[in-house]
């Protein structure tokens, strides 16, 4: 499943997005969107895992603080 991920601290790169779903499972891609002209972060990105794990993290880690920015989690919709 695709997992989309908001509200990321600008600290957070693709590694950082990785391992923070890595304790909820396998994941299979984790990318911080960046801006094309400035190549910083535009504050979310998207991970994928596998059903079962991803709705797990998804429960684990929607609104959770990071940097005091609250994270918003959900499945994306493709």
């Amino acid at each position: 499943m695709k997992i989309f991920v908001g509200n990321l601290p600008w600290i957070v790169d693709d590694s950082g997005l990785k391992n923070l779903f890595a304790c909820h499972g396998t994941v299979e891609s984790a990318q911080v969107v960046k801006d094309v002209d400035s190549c910083r972060s535009r504050g979310f990105g998207f991970v994928e895992m596998n059903r079962e794990n991803g709705m797990r993290a998804i429960k684990a880690l929607n609104g959770r603080e990071i940097d005091s920015r609250a994270l918003k989690v959900n499945e994306a919709l493709v």
